[in-house]
């Protein structure tokens, strides 16, 4: 674990410049949702990409952004009173969702704009942090934001050591899938060797992973191409949303039905995990 404190150290000093600035930066555009530091609260971090970002916090949401949505944005709705009580568990009287997911971060954009260390410093004790990248990990194409498979995979050990560090619980993710490609009525998989990396990486440093990409696709088949793309994709007509007057075509990013849909499978798997600790 040494080199991981290293890492953890040095990464913490070079960003330390830009940090503040961009998290002030990111203060003004969206709402912050506090995390609760009271015994009685257990908070449940999101950390990750567009997928997983609640853009109702954005301003002016419906005029720019709806019906776009990620998981994270209705993760909060699973965890009313009542189902709390179905939870064979560890966690508190109530749950706090706090989701600092932002639209095109990596895992290594995401530790330099500060977002990770907003995470870090509010961690407290018997806390849970959800953890999910890949999607734009791999775009090799967009430098600024690109990070290699083992570049990757570092970045999941120093946030899983810091998560630990801090008496909290990590939770691996693997990106949830895009709506494509399809062959034959099945989804394929399009995060092959992301996915693996982040299910070697649970396994390596003993840390329970919620294979998204593998449930979402088997989900996704099950509902079929043209239900999928036309209720739980960004796939828009023409003329129906304000934000999007001449529709779109987005087969990686959902509507609310898809955040939904998504976030359903996400918290079985999270439940199922809490319930063995």
């Amino acid at each position: 674990m040494k080199r991981i404190k290293n890492i953890s150290t040095a990464f913490f000093i070079t960003a330390s410049v830009m940090t503040f600035a961009q998290t002030e930066q990111d203060n003004q555009k969206e709402r912050i949702v506090k995390p609760a530091t009271d015994k009685n609260t257990t908070n449940i971090f999101l950390a990750g990409d567009s997928t997983l970002t609640d853009y109702t916090l954005e301003s002016n949401y419906q005029e720019k952004r709806y019906p776009q949505q990620g998981w994270g944005g209705v993760f909060q709705e699973f965890f009313l009173t009542d189902s709390l009580k179905t939870f064979k568990s560890p966690l508190a009287k109530n749950v706090l969702v706090v989701d600092k997911a932002k639209g095109g971060r990596s895992t290594r954009t995401f530790f330099q704009e500060g977002r990770w260390r907003y995470i870090f410093e509010n961690l407290k004790p018997k806390d849970w942090v959800l953890i999910q990248f890949g999607h734009n990990d791999e775009s090799e194409k967009k430098i600024d934001r690109y990070v290699d498979v083992p570049g990757y995979k570092e970045y999941l050990r120093l946030y899983i050591h810091q998560v630990r560090e801090k008496g909290a619980t990590p939770v691996l993710v693997t990106p949830v899938s895009r709506n494509y490609p399809w062959k034959d009525g099945v989804l394929g998989d399009s995060h092959v060797d992301y996915a693996k990396a982040m299910i070697e990486i649970g396994q390596e440093q003993k840390v329970d992973v919620i294979d998204l990409n593998k449930l979402s696709r088997e989900f996704f088949t099950q509902r079929g191409k043209d239900f999928v793309s036309t209720t739980y994709f960004m796939n828009l007509p023409e003329g129906k949303f304000t934000a999007y007057p001449n529709g779109q075509k987005d087969d990686t990013h959902f509507q609310p039905e898809g955040a939904k849909a998504v976030a359903q499978l996400v918290y079985n798997e999270f439940k199922k995990i809490v319930s063995k600790k």
